[in-house]
């Protein structure tokens, strides 16, 4: 019994170990938000929302009108200077504004609002009074600008804002916000004050290469922002630079700094508040800085505020509710899954009218991945994350021990009960080189049952790995087939229990000719039927190169012989996109239609010169025929 216990607290710490919720990374933001506020007039003060595909055209949600409603989040009936900060965990998101009307006079300010949301639209709302929340606060005449960051020595998120004291100059303080982000923990502390000992606020710091960047305003002397840095927050030891940042002779103030995505670049705005405008700068070290406003567009005129990345989900997920402007133009569709994944299977499952995407898990030095996932949707469009489904290094797989590539599955009814057949190669512990094995279910994400062996073992090709399997019903028959190999195609069909092959079928059905330009086979076959044809798919040149691509041929038989096409290619890179290594892909039609897609993974542009061949991500794609059969090209989308 105690045995027994023992391992299922072990399969139980693999799997909760493999499915925990990937932070999001730089690789899946596609675009950028802006939150701001508009004017000095209470119904101007209110958090807005604008969005930007590039970081330098911004359009505004919801016709550039409130997506807060100050008079509920507020005390005062408005809110100014808007900070909005994504957490370490990559789905939580805090943001802090003043709590003030500015109509009520610069020094009628006691509060600021704490917020927080996981979907950028709903928020719940602290609102924190100075004077009520701590004692002797009698000379306290304002509270400014609050922002957030984490502080990674302290592994905390540090709320940080400007505070002025009767008789006093302004103040950077700083408190440590609770778990919840609905309180502050302790009594304010100074954070910063310069050596002049003359008023700072609207700090804005920015985390660099292990130094805390913060940008402040010199109020009321000077009016321009400055650079302070620190490689620990509360150390009170700052390095203060000389020199002003703004490129303007105007005053300005609410510094907001952020990183382009995929870029050693980063922007440093400002509010040039006298003459109703914003300026964008742009540096690489965040020492020097060159005006950019040529580049930049708007709709709208904003006030204070802040820019985050986002993602596909999160930018398809504001502008449902808010809007899309039509000066977006079409959102991106691809990657279509967060994360690294590589080798896409896809299938419709019948038994749940959904659409299910497996892969290989990327981003692991020397293709290391060792478990598989699921991912599903109801239009191949929104996809859900369904956790770990096979974990090689768990006592899930006996066999096995690490190398989980390339799935493959296969919905089948069984005396009546839909069974699901998911095949996979994986490095054996006795080692020899990659063999395959397959598991079975009961639904598409498991629990999955491992045979506790591999059914394909060697290759028949007298060379080349046992991968890239892939499995196929003939719908003419409703005989299943096997299909795999990297530097040979084999093929074979799979006996009734779906688990063994008829070795007496078994045969090496490599298509032959082209170059590395076109169509020489490499690996990744990829088997359908459609009007009286077996379309076969297959992978050319190294899944590391910007070339790797699909081509194609035809057959009239499961088994070959395969006739390869006048225009073999399916899908290759396109460069003028930043779209490289388009290959190893599968294929999927909508029930009761003739809508084809190709599912399928790319290089992450970012990673094209450093290990491209283990930074991929998972895209779909319309694919589309001629009158005789033959496939149109594909073209990729962003």
């Amino acid at each position: 019994m105690k045995n027994k216990f023992a391992f299922l607290l072990l399969l139980f710490s693999f799997l909760s170990w493999g499915t925990s919720v990937r932070a999001a990374e730089e690789k899946d933001y596609v675009a950028y938000l802006f939150t701001y506020f508009t004017g000095n007039h209470i119904s101007e003060e209110a958090v807005c929302y604008a969005v930007s595909m590039d970081g330098y055209a911004y359009w505004a949600l919801n016709d550039n009108k409130p997506v807060l409603d100050s008079k509920i989040i507020s005390s005062t009936g408005g809110v100014r200077d808007p900070h909005i900060l994504r957490c370490e965990d990559g789905k939580t998101f805090y943001m802090v504004v003043t709590d003030m009307v500015s109509g009520n006079g610069w020094d009628s300010n006691r509060a600021m609002v704490m917020l927080k949301s996981t979907d950028l639209v709903n928020w719940t709302h602290s609102i924190i009074n100075m004077q009520k929340r701590y004692p002797g606060q009698e000379k306290l005449k304002r509270v400014w600008a609050p922002q957030t960051v984490f502080d990674h020595e302290a592994g905390k998120y540090m709320v940080y804002w400007s505070m002025l004291y009767e008789g006093g100059a302004d103040v950077i303080y700083y408190a440590y916000a609770n778990d919840d982000f609905t309180d502050l923990v302790g009594e304010p502390k100074p954070l910063f004050i310069p050596e002049n000992k003359l008023s700072c606020i609207d700090g804005d710091i920015v985390y660099k290469d292990g130094v805390y960047h913060l940008f402040y305003k010199t109020e009321g002397h000077g009016n321009g922002i400055k650079v302070a840095t620190t490689r620990s927050l509360t150390s009170g030891q700052w390095t203060e630079e000389p020199d002003y940042k703004q490129q303007t002779k105007e005053a300005v103030e609410g510094a907001g700094t952020f990183k382009l995505i995929g870029q050693d670049k980063y922007i440093l705005m400002y509010d040039v508040y006298m003459k109703g405008k914003y300026q964008f700068t742009e540096t690489t070290d965040l020492k020097h800085f060159k005006v950019i406003d040529s580049e930049v567009k708007m709709n709208f005129h904003p006030r204070h505020g802040t820019i985050i990345p986002i993602t596909r989900a999160e930018l398809k997920r504001i502008t449902d509710k808010w809007g899309k402007p039509a000066e977006l133009g079409e959102l991106p569709n691809n990657p279509a899954l967060p994360g690294f994944h590589a080798d896409p299977e896809v299938l419709y499952s019948h038994q749940t009218n959904k659409y299910y995407i497996y892969s290989t898990t990327d981003g692991q030095p020397g293709w290391g991945g060792w478990y598989f996932t699921a991912f599903s949707s109801p239009d191949l469009k929104e996809w859900t994350y369904e956790g770990v489904m096979l974990d090689l290094r768990s006592p899930q797989v006996a066999w096995a021990n690490g190398n989980a590539w390339a799935p493959a599955i296969e919905e089948k009814q069984i005396d009546g009960k839909y069974k699901y057949f998911f095949y996979y190669s994986g490095n054996p512990k006795t080692g020899g080189g990659k063999q395959i094995g397959v598991a079975i279910a009961d639904s598409p994400t498991g629990p999955f049952v491992d045979m506790g062996y591999p059914i394909v073992t060697e290759s028949p090709a007298g060379g080349g790995q046992q991968i890239d399997v892939d499995v196929f019903t003939d719908p003419v028959s409703g005989k299943s087939y096997l299909y795999w190999g990297n530097g040979y195609m084999a093929g074979a069909e799979l006996n009734a229990d779906m688990v063994s092959i008829k070795k007496e079928t078994l045969k090496v059905m490599t298509p032959k000719g082209g170059t590395l330009k076109d169509y020489n086979y490499r690996e990744a076959p990829y088997v359908f039927y459609r009007n009286g044809l077996y379309y076969f798919l297959w992978s050319v040149d190294d899944t590391g190169s910007p070339n790797y691509h699909v081509a194609y041929g035809t057959s009239d038989s499961p088994l070959g012989k395969i006739k390869v096409a006048k225009d073999p290619i399916v899908l290759i890179q396109s460069p003028e996109q930043e779209i490289y290594g388009p290959a190893h892909n599968a294929v999927v039609c909508k029930p009761g239609t003739n809508e084809w897609y190709i599912v399928y993974h790319r290089i992450n542009k970012n990673y094209l010169k450093n290990e491209p061949g283990i930074h991929r991500e998972v895209c779909i794609d319309r694919m589309e025929f001629n009158p005789d059969g033959t496939i149109k090209r594909v073209k990729p989308t962003l």
